[in-house]
């Protein structure tokens, strides 16, 4: 297998290929900062979008575990208020397999782009999730809950709501002490665009009309939310996919309930907060995320323990490369 031939040099971002404790591939390509010209490396801290919802779907599970929620626990039983035209019965278990029907304040059938939400409502504003209400509160349901499989980013901005509701924490500071830190995650985290840490790659978005890269600074949420938004290193993702599978998580139950089947078709199968490859022997998890200069996916095989792990900072296709690399036999 060449992994270099099959991701190119044209490539921006990193990858990582890993089986157990051993390192089989890992390079990084391009500038984490276009205009004073510093690469990327494998230390970079990259944003990863929507493939944040896993860590959300884990640390819902683990507040089921203790006793302090449950599956069928309704949306207006753990966030009392008004929820307008939105179903309160909506059930945990719905949130977390996208069968609720709330309405997805990024509704994918009347927009194309993300940036589109910050035109009349200003990016920056955007720094915890009840900042996010006023773009789906008044909305109308989607469909009736549990009527079908819809992908939805409100679900998670409402599961991580719940979250600061139950532990009485920010859902970022939950979520670093019950995952990121028993994971070794060290370099992890929820950072707000103006407040960006070191070694955090800018996000590049490439200006048709001036034929020239732009951040995307005015294009995503100033700060992630249940929807998505964590930055990490790749090392980080292969520490949290150990941590999941051999059951240091959550209980080796919930973990296969996690990891099977809950939600979807045969074209997209669906966990609980995570994605599902149909295998000759079962399932492999996988994780991704696309926002305005960014794209991301991770993939755990479980015949052979092997992460794959392809970020990049300029939007470049991850997924026709990962798709290149599971071609060639990376899991088996």
């Amino acid at each position: 297998m060449n992994e270099q031939n099959l991701i190119g040099d044209d490539f921006r971002g990193a990858v990582l290929i890993a089986r157990g404790d051993e390192v089989l591939f890992e390079r990084a390509y391009g500038e984490r900062d276009l205009a004073n010209e510093i690469p990327n490396d494998m230390d970079t801290k990259f944003a990863t979008a929507s493939a944040g919802k896993i860590f959300v779907a884990v640390g819902i599970l683990r507040l089921i575990e203790e006793g302090r929620l449950r599956l069928t626990s309704t949306l207006g039983e753990v966030l009392p208020m008004d929820w307008r035209a939105i179903d309160a019965s909506i059930t945990v278990g719905e949130l977390l397999t996208h069968t609720s029907g709330i309405p997805d304040y990024f509704d994918e059938s009347v927009m194309t782009e993300y940036e589109e939400l910050w035109r009349d409502f200003p990016n920056y504003r955007i720094r915890s999730n009840r900042d996010l209400l006023p773009l789906f509160i008044d909305k109308p349901m989607a469909f009736e809950r549990g009527a079908c499989f819809a992908y939805n980013n409100t679900g998670f901005v409402v599961l991580a709501m719940m979250i600061e509701r139950l532990t009485g924490e920010v859902f970022d500071a939950y979520l670093e002490r019950s995952i990121f830190q028993p994971c070794g995650m060290r370099n992890t985290g929820y950072y707000e665009l103006d407040r960006l840490p070191a070694r955090c790659a800018m996000n590049y978005i490439f200006d048709e009309e001036r034929h020239q890269y732009r951040t995307n600074i005015y294009a995503v949420d100033a700060k992630g939310t249940g929807a998505g938004g964590a930055y990490t290193m790749l090392h980080d993702i292969r520490r949290f996919w150990d941590a999941l599978l051999h059951g240091k998580l959550l209980s080796e139950e919930m973990t296969a309930r996690m990891l099977s089947r809950q939600s979807g078709d045969e074209d997209d199968v669906y966990g609980y907060g995570v994605w599902l490859a149909p295998t000759t022997e079962g399932y492999d998890p996988y994780i991704q995320g696309c926002d305005p200069g960014v794209s991301f996916i991770s993939r755990f095989g479980r015949a052979t323990g092997t992460v794959l792990a392809l970020v990049s900072n300029f939007g470049d296709d991850v997924w026709a490369k990962a798709g290149a690399l599971a071609a060639d036999g990376v899991f088996s």
